[in-house]
């Protein structure tokens, strides 16, 4: 796109790295801060997906919960996400079987399977207006490789009778009103939601169920007593002799070494002006929410309003200017021609917890202290579901109860060379993913 078309096209865009969803969502209620002691049974890191389907959980068993949230509920990458509610882990189950034994990964791949429907049936169950849409999760390929990836997911779901089907190349183009893929396969458990609206709902029926939320307390310290956890803050303490650390990808020093168990990516998203009838009529015209097969990961759907949200990896960094948004506005251009110039309305970033192997991790920080992270881009339907599980294990002290093991913390070797890891790693992935593309009739076929 000439400079020209760039800044024409570009006119409309919001304040950068100011998220969609913060303009759609319905507002959040009011939390206060911590201030002075407080007691609680558990005590909660961080007020995202997983921490608040944790309180919401435990309050309805009638467990007494303290929710600590440095910003506002959702601030975090919870309400930045793509908001795509994707069934499953992205393991194979010879592969979970590696990583965990066969009973562990039977436990893990059941829960991944059913990680949708929880969250569909939390939303419902506590009236949450989040936009959310069942209409499908759709993975495409657009390389040989890709293909048969996405023809062996689908087969090893039908085999265990869940609700999937490949996708061929006019199946997909119908679908999805793009030439760039050579096909695919879509599952129905999957769909998408407003991130942010969801958070926010959690944390309302957090605090109905009985939980406390507290907003505006950065945690500055956490400490061991005789029998239990004092969790500090600015103003105040909470005191609780369980504790669970959810802060996933914003999770910084607060706990020696946790910050250096994952890498920490950018992931940018822009979101077009809605689009008219005419577009919509071939774009997206069900709904589904769309990821690729590429080992360097792009995702698109759309919202209530019909704006097309196009995500993928980002620079290491907060966005500062449109201009970091080029891959994304590429990327639009690419998958449907005739957006090319079309005007964007949002861009922002959000970060994602990446772990070395791609699985998510629950790792034991003391007595009856955990932490959760490491959901790698699929967090919505998986954090959102793990609040019952942490909620029994935390009420009966079986571990088993946790769809995951529990581990020790593990940093990773020369975690200081991290960005290193994500500059030359990204780049060998995506070197990969263009000598696949070289071979196979992806992009140039929609130009």
């Amino acid at each position: 796109m000439r400079a020209a078309e760039a800044a024409t096209a570009n006119s409309s865009v919001a304040a950068i790295n100011a998220p969609l969803w913060a303009a759609t969502a319905p507002p959040g209620a009011f939390f206060p801060e911590l201030s002075g002691s407080a007691d609680a049974d558990v005590v909660i890191i961080g007020a995202g997906f997983t921490g608040l389907s944790t309180a919401l959980a435990l309050a309805s068993r009638g467990q007494k919960v303290a929710v600590l949230e440095a910003g506002e509920p959702g601030e975090g990458a919870s309400g930045r996400s793509g908001g795509q509610v994707i069934p499953g882990l992205r393991h194979f189950m010879k592969d979970l079987n590696a990583a965990y034994g066969a009973a562990a990964a039977r436990r893990a791949h059941d829960f991944g399977s059913t990680a949708a429907d929880t969250c569909f049936d939390l939303i419902d169950a506590n009236g949450i207006a989040c936009e959310a849409v069942r209409s499908g999760k759709i993975q495409v390929a657009d390389t040989p490789a890709g293909l048969a990836d996405a023809k062996a997911r689908a087969d090893a779901w039908q085999k265990r009778g869940a609700p999937v089907r490949f996708l061929d190349r006019d199946e997909l183009i119908a679908a999805t009103g793009t030439r760039a893929y050579l096909g695919g396969w879509i599952d129905m458990r999957g769909g998408s939601v407003q991130p942010l609206a969801l958070t926010r709902g959690l944390a309302s029926a957090s605090r109905t169920a009985g939980a406390t939320v507290y907003a505006r307390s950065r945690v500055r310290s956490v400490a061991r007593t005789s029998a239990a956890w004092r969790v500090s803050t600015a103003n105040g303490h909470v005191t609780a002799p369980k504790l669970l650390l959810a802060t996933n990808a914003t999770t910084d020093a607060l706990w020696p070494g946790l910050c250096q168990t994952f890498l920490r990516v950018w992931s940018y998203q822009i979101a077009t002006t809605p689009l008219s009838a005419e577009l919509r009529a071939h774009i997206l015209p069900g709904d589904q929410s769309v990821s690729d097969t590429r080992r360097v990961l792009r995702y698109f759907r759309t919202d209530a309003a019909r704006r097309l949200i196009v995500g993928g990896k980002g620079r290491a960094r907060t966005p500062a200017s449109i201009d970091d948004f080029d891959f994304q506005r590429q990327t639009l251009g690419r998958l449907y021609p005739e957006l090319a110039d079309h005007p964007l309305e949002y861009a922002w970033g959000g970060e994602v917890c990446i772990t070395a192997d791609r699985l998510p991790r629950i790792i034991r920080l003391g007595p009856d202290a955990y932490a959760h992270l490491g959901c790698n881009g699929k967090g919505v339907a998986w954090c959102t579901a793990i609040g019952e599980a942490f909620a029994e294990m935390f009420t009966s002290g079986d571990e088993r109860a946790l769809p995951i093991p529990v581990t020790p913390l593990k940093r990773i070797p020369f975690h200081w060379l991290r960005h290193v890891y994500v500059g030359v790693g990204g780049a060998w992935l995506r070197l990969r993913d263009s000598l696949d593309a070289a071979t196979a009739p992806t992009f140039k076929e929609s130009k």
